[in-house]
């Protein structure tokens, strides 16, 4: 595992992420056809099968963006090794990041008190795609079965998550936003957008707002740097959200023009896209929540 220093890695993930901005790429948009046994699965998942999280997300689908994978699995050359695997010759592997914190016990010199402290660190290490390993047991290579399923109208699993929060969701305008004064979001009706995946992406992405309330997560981003900060959150939880959810995102031309915005804060602020990446997965694992209380209550009426 590398031992570079913390900053180094901040600046490493941050400048792959500007250089893909750049160039007009947003790496949380990847594409969604995984070809893969996993389904639509849209995280990246560990060689367990648990999806990796925060800022890692990002990471991994701008390395399969850039290297055409398919697969979702990735792995360390260890543990290729341990699943009596190996990693091809040749092959590059992607950069993620491990983040912890380490005690320290301090001693008061004048009153001779102890104390501990956290002191956070975080730690680069380098994974592979399963395309890049040979000899893996067949489920990581697995290609899906059957087609999907094409979409219908509108999706009942995918109103009822929405609905479970228990939001204030209005319909009418043509266009969609959050009042964060009224603490409603606003979507233009249903027919309106082009396609249900439409629909259901750009709400992924009002929610992410929504969860910015102060009776919520009281994320107030934007008194404290623009609403470009909170504008980029909301574009990352909804592309997390919408991997979690099967929705293929929505790209708004809106949405693009902040990525000359976006790029001013990541060169101020090396560390900004791991504390947006850190806000979006709080929005998204905020809203699964809610699944959660819902499913607990269906049980108690049951």
């Amino acid at each position: 595992m590398s031992t570079e220093p913390k900053l180094d890695i901040y600046s490493r993930v941050t400048n792959k992420i500007l250089a893909d901005l750049e160039q007009g790429v947003r790496p949380w948009v990847k594409p969604w056809s995984s070809g893969h046994a996993a389904g639509r699965i849209g995280r990246p998942l560990r060689h367990t099968g648990q999806p990796y999280q925060g800022v890692n997300i990002l990471l991994l689908w701008g390395s399969t963006v850039e290297n055409g994978f398919s697969a979702p699995f990735w792995m360390t050359f260890k543990q290729a090794h341990e699943l009596g695997a190996h990693v091809r010759k040749g092959e590059k592997g992607s950069l993620v990041v491990y983040a912890n914190s380490i005690t320290k016990t301090e001693k008061n010199e004048e009153t001779g008190e102890e104390s501990e402290r956290d002191i956070p660190f975080l730690k680069g290490y380098t994974v592979f795609n399963v395309e890049q390993i040979e000899d893996l047991p067949a489920h990581y290579y697995a290609k899906p079965s059957r087609p999907e399923a094409p979409e219908t109208d509108r999706n009942e699993s995918l109103d009822r998550f929405f609905r479970n929060t228990r939001a204030d969701i209005r319909h009418g305008g043509d266009r969609a936003f959050y009042s964060t004064v009224a603490d409603y979001v606003k979507m233009p009706p249903f027919p309106a957008f082009r396609d249900p995946e439409s629909y259901y992406a750009t709400l992924a992405h009002e929610m992410t707002h929504w969860t910015s309330h102060e009776n919520r997560l009281d994320r107030d981003l934007v008194s404290r740097g623009g609403y470009a900060k909170e504008e980029l959150v909301a574009e990352l939880g909804a592309a997390f959200l919408c991997a979690d959810l099967g929705i293929t995102p929505e790209v708004r031309e809106d949405h693009a023009s902040y990525i000359k915005h976006w790029l001013k804060v990541l060169k101020d602020d090396k560390r900004f896209i791991f504390r947006a990446a850190a806000y979006a997965q709080h929005a998204v694992d905020h809203l699964q929540r809610y699944q959660q209380t819902q499913e607990e209550a269906g049980e108690q009426a049951a």
